[in-house]
């Protein structure tokens, strides 16, 4: 894409909160002779002089393609936020608390990847940053990889003063000399509406779009900041050619005598995504090499037991310092990093080095856990805490896949975050952004992409009927209708290119695109993770997404729509599950096949048919217990993130029982060491997958049983199972208050405690018995067997 390296800042001290519209009056500028197309570090800056301090100030900034602004030196904030050109974001800042009276220097470092005293014009100052460039990725680095790149900032070349007063600046246009190179000294910045006239500045204002060569179309953010909390940098547990006196801190500084290269490698016992920051002394043009990774591994790839880095080595994005031989230097990447393990690889020159601490600022969505769940197995708490850990490490602007390895919002992963979200927190500010972005994506055909916001398209199209189910999650948990109404026009598009695709007997012809359903272990062609099709199509598995999409629609358009074509929908996806059960269905084997032609079969294909309907309700039970027995070696198996709709085929066939059991897994995972749910069964590429976080959610819905009784969670469901547990204690947050239960296994019975908000209507179901449940504390006695 192109980079513009350009800013704009709009400057407002009279407003306590933001105007409900904002007039650009400040203009996009840029550094003179910054190459349009290429990779590089600017910075900005106005040196502002204030009689006093106002209350507040507001500034609303956005930047092609990054920034961090700065404030007399004190870092402010970062963004704009993931956006797409028709809805590029702005942050909002108040600058007051770091303003002083005199002389103020705001600042930013742009890179790519009514007061007016600050609005953007060619009033500002702009430089390159010569010391800060980018490093390849090493060539042991393996793996689809999407995220920001290696850093190198030489702080020899590095401007040290840009985000303070340098006693050099005078005013007026006489620019910093404490460089030689006249190419580094700040200039007038420029506007970057190059060529634009007047005549065409004047008519962007008066439709309120700010000077912009590219027509990007600016929106607020309307996500809270991201969090940037301190964390220490862990255990060392690895050295070499270096004397450890204890942990590196700030009291106990680590020395490297002069020409050595010493490693460290250091050990947070749990995954972080954080801006690490190294503050060294001395040792003029040595080399610090960081790289960071989810955990060590030997070299076949193999990682092993997470807890044991012994003969394992640490692969994976590096960053790269090199001292100036100054007192104090903190050095710091723009863009965070994941890593559990990190390695420092020294090399000094003829200088010692000291180094003066390694810590991180950890950086991620703001959420805030109000459920919680324990019970009498006290693995349960485990796998909820590693569960949430991985939630919270993959929620950011956007919601992530991985942290580590692609920084990118899939609908199919994001459909199980944001009810991750719901049911943990309530807050569904993310998810809000995520069912924007998707509806924002879809082609001109009608379907969505696969992720997105991305400047590369990928188009997976079961990732489109997810996203209809992912509304319809929204419809249930949260009481916004018209969020959803809006949304509908956006569903038909998907169903009618679906509806394109089916042959006369109804069945889909040969799917084009990527048609990834699940990480099986043996689906490879024509790509991997998509299931079998013959050459004329005739998926049951990629058919029966379809099915279930089409009765989501219909129940959205039925309440908030065209009530016909919520009749039409169900009509099309009924006579569809009859035409999959007649080809598909196997009598011998009594199960469900991948195609017409019965030679392939998957546990995935049995789980859709009975949250479908498909297969008959009375086989559902049988249908299961076959697919997750021994007795079918040659089933293709769900992986972690199949198992999310295992469990919906659980409960849709009453055999919640059977969940916990199921959960070995997580338990393997547990005994690996992993602070972090991996992506797949080992050997696996990612350590930290929120795909893999559903148990959050099913210990709360499907164990302790508590769901929405109808659209916009306007009531309330309680119907636990709790399988061999003696006890389970669980709370799940509500706009109303939370909702709190309690079942206790006792002689004979079981023991119900209940606690519901004011004003919210409620049952318990247990056993085929319905009890009304009151708002406020109620104990029922629950007779087992009965």
């Amino acid at each position: 894409m192109r980079t513009l390296l350009a800013l704009i800042i709009l400057a407002s001290s009279l407003f306590a909160e933001q105007p409900p519209t904002i007039t650009w009056k400040a203009h996009w500028i840029t550094c003179p002779n910054a190459p349009a197309r290429e990779a590089g570090v600017y910075r900005f800056r106005k040196i502002v002089n204030l009689a006093s301090v106002p209350k507040e100030f507001n500034v609303h900034v956005s930047a092609d393609n990054r920034f961090v602004l700065y404030v007399n030196g004190q870092r402010i904030g970062e963004g704009p936020a993931r956006g797409d050109l028709f809805h590029w974001r702005y942050e909002t800042f108040d600058l007051a608390p770091a303003l002083k009276p005199g002389d103020n220097v705001v600042s930013a470092i742009v890179w790519t990847p009514e007061s007016e005293a600050l609005n953007t014009d060619d009033t500002w100052e702009a430089k390159p940053e010569p010391g800060h460039s980018f490093v390849e990725y090493p060539e042991n680095f393996e793996g689809y990889f999407v995220a920001g790149p290696g850093e190198r900032i030489d702080g020899r070349t590095w401007d040290w003063n840009a985000n303070s007063l340098d006693p050099n600046w005078r005013r007026g246009w006489q620019w910093s000399v404490s460089s030689p190179d006249p190419a580094r000294w700040w200039q007038r910045a420029v506007y970057a509406a190059d060529g634009r006239d007047a005549e065409y500045r004047s008519r962007a204002a008066e439709r309120n779009i700010p000077d912009n060569p590219n027509a990007w179309f600016l929106t607020p953010n309307g996500l809270p900041k991201m969090t940037y909390e301190g964390v220490l940098y862990g255990w060392i547990v690895r050295s070499e050619n270096l004397v450890i006196p204890g942990i590196t801190s700030r009291a106990n500084p680590l020395e490297v005598s002069p020409n050595k290269t010493a490693t460290l490698t250091v050990d947070r016992k749990t995954l972080t995504t954080a801006y690490p920051e190294l503050t060294i002394s001395g040792g003029r043009d040595a080399v610090i090499r960081v790289t960071y990774t989810e955990a060590p591994s030997d070299d076949k790839g193999n990682k092993g037991n997470r807890n044991d880095p012994a003969d394992k080595t640490v692969r994976g994005i590096t960053d790269e310092f090199i001292s100036d031989g100054g007192r104090n230097r903190v050095f710091m990447p723009l863009w965070w990093r994941t890593w559990r393990y990190v390695q420092l690889q020294i090399t000094t020159k003829d200088q010692p080095l000291t180094i003066n601490s390694f810590r991180g600022y950890e950086t991620k969505y703001p959420f805030d856990l109000k459920a919680r769940f324990t019970s009498s197995d006290p693995t349960l708490a485990k796998i909820w805490y590693v569960g949430w850990r991985t939630a919270q490490l993959c929620a950011h602007e956007t919601y992530v896949d991985t942290p580590y390895w692609e920084q990118l919002q899939y609908v199919g992963d994001t459909r199980i975050q944001a009810l991750i979200s719901y049911v943990s927190t309530g807050d569904d500010r993310l998810a809000r952004q995520a069912i924007d972005a998707f509806d924002y994506s879809r082609t001109s055909e009608g379907i969505t992409q696969s992720r997105y916001p991305s400047a590369l398209q990928q188009y997976i199209p079961p990732f489109s009927l997810l996203y209809i189910g992912m509304l319809h999650d929204f419809w249930m948990y949260r009481d916004d209708p018209q969020f959803v109404r809006d949304k509908l026009m956006g569903t038909r598009t998907i169903l009618d290119w679906y509806r394109k695709h089916q042959h006369v007997d109804g069945l889909l012809q040969y799917m084009p695109w990527w048609n990834f359903v699940d990480w099986a272990p043996n689906w490879k062609q024509p790509y991997f993770g998509t299931p079998p099709q013959e050459k004329d199509g005739g998926s049951s598995i990629l058919a029966l997404q379809y099915v279930s999409a089409l009765r989501e629609a219909a129940d959205m358009e039925q309440a908030l729509g065209d009530k016909q074509l919520a009749l039409d929908y169900r009509k099309r996806a009924d006579q569809l599950a009859a035409t999959i059960y007649k080809l598909c269905w196997d009598a011998k084997r009594k199960l469900l096949a991948d195609t017409t032609a019965k030679t392939s079969f998957s546990q995935h294909a049995n789980i859709l048919g009975t949250i479908t309907d498909t297969i008959p309700r009375e086989q559902h039970q049988l249908v299961l217990g076959s697919i997750l027995s021994n007795q079918n070696p040659d089933l293709h198996q769900a992986s972690y993130y199949f198992r999310f709709y295992l469990a919906r085929a659980l409960d849709h066939a009453g055999v919640d029982d059977l969940y916990v059991d199921l959960l070995d897994p997580w338990r393997k995972m547990l005994d690996l060491g992993l602070s972090t749910w991996a992506e797949t069964p080992e050997p696996t590429r990612s350590d930290s997958h929120a795909w893999s976080a559903h148990p959050n959610y099913d210990l709360l819905t499907l164990v302790a049983g508590i769901r929405p009784g109808s659209p916009g969670f306007k009531s309330v469901v309680i119907a636990p199972d709790l399988g061999q547990l003696k006890n389970v204690e669980a709370a799940m947050p509500h706009t109303q208050g939370d909702i709190a239960v309690s079942f206790t296994r006792r002689e004979g019975d079981v023991l119900a405690v209940i606690t519901m908000p004011p004003e919210l209507a409620g049952e318990l179901r247990w056993n085929g018995r319905v009890i009304p449940l009151r708002a406020g504390r109620q104990e029922v006695t629950l007779a087992i067997g009965n």
